[in-house]
């Protein structure tokens, strides 16, 4: 039995435009201490796996790659040719790997502070995956956050999954003290998630088995990829299989995934907002705010955005537009 870190590095980061473009995706980006949020995945797990497992697509897979030379990382690499959600990315990992193997999987965009919560949560999760359990990994809410889904949970078993809710929902989950956010990160025996998978998904399984065992070192099949639905890992499984159980975790935790969310780290890091909690992202020329409050400059080359801190979660609707458009902004 290998334990496995598997690291998930699929998307886009479309609510990090125009930061974070197709060509370098938010988790490519080294402006988090100088390192890039794949890199600082890479490290935080390198002491609590054996191997490392990357499942990426054509069009990041030399990004990573140049971040696994850099850390002189050996590495499984896994190739989609097309997006099919992590439903089917992480049946390919498990299709990598021995029945026995417990895999961590991660997404590779994540900031995570406290290590020795985090190692902690890490071990529990395995013991609990060695007894045959998919675990997933609940952190406690700080606030009432409309950004991330949330487990809603009795010690360690879980009630239920609810989506991305709104403010008035937000705060009920946290006044009942029972819900945690859905951190996306899992643990398990390979063989363990395909037999669910299996169960609960029998045309994602075939399917994905199939583009599996016709791989070229990696590498997928682009016709039989497409032929594989396109779902989520918790639609798919954990909302449905009866062997769930979540680790509630109390490490400081954040999915970066809006500008919102970035202001805070950055703030936490002593990056400068001026006295009205305005912040400039990506360039040092001396910036003037006037009648503005908690408002966000970014800057790149070829594209700026401004917006207030509270339209964080609208930035995914501006790339969309931009995407019917096939706009060269987002490359």
């Amino acid at each position: 039995m290998s334990i496995i870190h598997v690291i998930l590095t699929g998307g886009v980061g479309s609510r990090l435009w125009p930061l974070s473009r197709k060509s370098q995706p938010k988790q490519y980006l080294e402006i988090f201490e100088e390192k890039s949020l794949f890199e600082m995945t890479v490290e935080r797990n390198s002491d609590l796996a054996d191997k490392v497992m990357v499942v990426g697509n054509v069009d990041n897979c030399h990004l990573s790659e140049k971040v696994m030379r850099k850390l002189d990382k050996p590495y499984i690499n896994i190739v989609e040719s097309t997006p099919r959600n992590t439903a089917a990315a992480i049946a390919f990992a498990a299709f990598a790997s021995e029945s026995d193997d417990v895999l961590i999987v991660t997404p590779s965009d994540h900031i995570i502070d406290e290590m020795e919560e985090y190692n902690k949560a890490i071990k529990k999760a395995i013991k609990k995956a060695e007894e045959e359990y998919i675990v997933t990994f609940g952190i406690v809410p700080t606030k009432p956050e409309t950004g991330y889904g949330y487990i809603e949970s009795k010690g360690d078993d879980v009630i239920s999954f609810r989506e991305k809710p709104n403010s008035v929902t937000a705060k009920s989950f946290i006044a009942q003290g029972n819900f945690l956010w859905n951190s996306g990160m899992f643990c398990f025996k390979a063989g363990v998630l395909l037999d669910e998978l299996k169960t609960y998904q029998p045309e994602v399984y075939e399917k994905s088995k199939k583009a599996w065992e016709l791989n070229k070192n990696g590498n997928l099949d682009l016709d039989l990829s497409l032929d594989i639905p396109s779902i989520s890992i918790d639609y798919a499984v954990m909302e449905r299989s009866k062997k769930i159980k979540v680790v509630p975790t109390a490490f400081t935790w954040s999915d970066l995934g809006s500008f919102e969310s970035v202001y805070d780290y950055l703030i936490s890091k002593g990056h400068y907002v001026d006295g009205c909690g305005n912040m400039v992202i990506g360039s040092d020329k001396h910036t003037t705010f006037l009648g503005l409050k908690n408002t966000i400059f970014v800057y790149t080359d070829t594209a700026n955005l401004i917006l207030h801190k509270d339209s964080s979660q609208d930035v995914k609707d501006l790339y969309c537009k931009l995407e019917k458009q096939n706009s060269d902004l987002l490359n």
